[in-house]
């Protein structure tokens, strides 16, 4: 029995310390993930508080020279100016052809308008040799319009040579040709 009584004891220390064991294990794995998650947890802490840094502590702002900012964020507003309207004779055909041409100028600022105003004259006889000049053929081709208002655009600059701006653009608000 002494021998029964022992291995009985020994089977129930052996459960105790496979229990034991047990418990010991799931703590340690217990304790890996709790710094698993601590270790994660304080990364993002510090990189979001590196960001955080980053952006408000750290980004370049930009000088401030006295001035307010509704001052310094005034746009520079095109204009349009409309000429009147072109009657010219085209090239071919003897004179039978005839275009009707009524545009409008883009200007790069608004202070660019008196001055084309006082140029007008001198424009519009820009604008008459250039049209005069052209043919039956060269209008009638959407090619040919394009190269027009680049034209136009590129003699209305070289008139006016103003500091304070240049024609961007050409817009046709009518084009007949007869």
């Amino acid at each position: 029995m002494a021998s029964a009584d022992k291995t009985k004891k020994e089977s129930i220390t052996d459960e105790e310390d496979d229990e034991k064991k047990e418990k010991d294990t799931a703590e340690k794995k217990g304790s890996k993930l709790t710094l698993i998650i601590i270790i994660i947890v304080v990364f993002l802490v510090l990189a979001g508080g590196g960001a955080a840094a980053y952006f408000f502590l750290l980004k370049e702002r930009p000088a401030s020279t006295g001035k307010s900012s509704t001052s310094q964020a005034t746009p520079q507003t095109s204009a349009f100016y409309p000429m009147d309207p072109f009657i010219v004779n085209l090239i071919d055909n003897d004179g039978e052809r005839f275009m009707k041409v009524v545009l409008q100028l883009e200007l790069s600022d608004q202070k660019m308008v008196p001055e084309v105003k006082l140029m007008n004259p001198k424009l519009r006889d820009t604008i008459l040799d250039l049209l005069s000049s052209k043919t039956y053929k060269e209008m009638m081709d959407p090619l040919g319009k394009q190269r027009l208002r680049d034209e136009i655009t590129m003699r209305v600059n070289s008139s006016i040579n103003s500091p304070n701006g240049k024609v961007l653009k050409v817009y046709f608000t009518e084009f007949i040709i007869q």
